[in-house]
């Protein structure tokens, strides 16, 4: 008797599905045994962020100071977030993630970097309320077809049984693209870029808010939208990035 291939289990499904399109590294192409995934080469040469860093910032420490320790750079310029975490820094098998899913709209680069920045940002998911993307103009937003910070909020959201909204926070007008910009023309570019539904502010109202971004480079994006987002009320700002750029000066996207 013959069974449809519908109605095969998904477990074999997938199976199958292996056999005619091996899993490949998302980087170099070797073949592996799950989808979405690096070879130990490619892995290793990724700088994972790993605790002791800056509560505040991010950025690693030398050695441990306390999980709530800040930078000297983040007392001198406190960030508007509250909390900041990211998973690897941007050098140049993290920059070929990020551009496989922001341009090559590559989603399995994307589902690795979601599972990366949920366990980089751990703590902070588990104590938002509410997660949300730094959101495109409609009008970029139609040129590359999707938010890929959207799609990374979605992917951490679900995971975490969390709830994920893209229809709060919004980019009010159509920004230059930062590439190239220095620190304060990356600021320039998007102060008051960025504002929040009128008739959605009880989304975030008091609320603890994970705001989800693919890079970090000086910092002026997300801190333009946490600014948003504590004028319209949100109780605490977090931010979670998959990369991190640690020498802003010479941002490389």
């Amino acid at each position: 008797m013959e069974i449809a291939l519908t109605q095969l289990p998904a477990r074999l499904w997938r199976g199958l599905v292996d056999i005619v399109t091996p899993s490949l590294c998302l980087l170099c192409n070797t073949p592996l045994g799950e989808p979405a995934s690096l070879c130990v080469s490619c892995w290793e040469k990724l700088r994972h962020i790993d605790d002791p860093v800056c509560n505040a910032l991010g950025t690693p420490f030398a050695y441990d100071q306390g999980s709530s320790a800040v930078s000297a750079q983040a007392l001198a310029d406190p960030p508007a977030w509250d909390r900041a975490r990211a998973a690897v820094l941007f050098e140049d098998e993290a920059a070929r993630l990020v551009h496989a899913l922001k341009y090559r709209d590559n989603p399995e680069a994307g589902h690795l970097m979601a599972r990366m920045m949920a366990r980089a940002g751990r703590r902070l998911i588990a104590e938002a309320d509410v997660i949300l993307p730094v959101p495109l103009h409609r009008f970029r937003l139609w040129q590359r077809r999707f938010n890929q910070s959207a799609f990374l909020a979605q992917r951490i959201a679900k995971h975490a049984a969390k709830p994920w909204r893209s229809d709060v926070l919004l980019r009010a007008r159509r920004t230059r693209a930062q590439v190239g910009l220095d620190q304060a023309e990356r600021q320039r570019n998007v102060k008051g870029a960025f504002q929040l539904h009128p008739d959605r502010l009880q989304a975030i109202a008091g609320k603890s808010v994970l705001l989800i971004d693919d890079v970090r480079t000086t910092g002026a994006t997300a801190e333009a939208c946490a600014l948003a987002l504590r004028k319209a009320g949100a109780g605490r700002v977090d931010l979670l990035t998959f990369a991190l750029v640690h020498l802003p000066s010479r941002p490389h996207i």
